[in-house]
């Protein structure tokens, strides 16, 4: 029983991920290069800055810690940097972390994600872990589209040919 449920925890994670990295490629496509690196004030951090630290806390969190390997990560670099990288080279890296990421959160063992670790002066089980990076993803493709609306005033179309008014159906 067990196995199953966290079988199950494993593919529903990985959906997350993938559905964050497919909201983010939609947002890309609408956005000129220029637009990747615009702060709008100097409290916010540009698209790019936000996928440099996508990908910075997703190898902390479940590359390193999740998948046992030494924690290299800069925090501040990602958020320091202002431009050198195009659309193309951050959506590669973020699918190419995200890719990494997954291979680990399948084939971790039931025993990897019960077990305790602290990341960032945290302590989370592997469970913890990969709810966070899971999070942590969602809440930041939440404001890459919100800039992105900003930027261009139309809707993104997540969900264009789709019928989200289905009432549930828990049979």
């Amino acid at each position: 029983m067990d196995s199953e449920i966290i079988q199950d925890f494993k593919e529903q994670i990985i959906y997350r991920l993938d559905e964050s990295v497919r909201m983010i490629t939609i947002s890309f496509d609408q956005l000129s290069e220029e637009d990747i690196w615009k702060r709008f004030n100097e409290s916010s951090n540009s698209i790019g800055n936000l996928i440099l630290h996508l990908c910075g806390n997703i190898t902390q969190y479940a590359i390193s810690s999740l998948g046992n390997l030494e924690d290299n990560r800069d925090r501040d670099a990602e958020f320091s940097i202002t431009d050198g990288l195009s659309k193309s080279e951050l959506l590669t890296k973020l699918t190419a972390t995200i890719t990494k990421a997954k291979k680990i959160i399948n084939t971790c063992s039931t025993a990897e994600y019960q077990r305790k670790r602290e990341v960032q002066g945290f302590n989370f089980s592997g469970i913890g872990i990969a709810i966070h990076v899971t999070e942590h993803l969602s809440y930041h493709t939440g404001q890459i589209a919100f800039w992105t609306k900003q930027l261009k005033n139309k809707d993104l179309g997540f969900y264009d040919g789709m019928d989200l008014n289905i009432k549930n159906n828990d049979k």
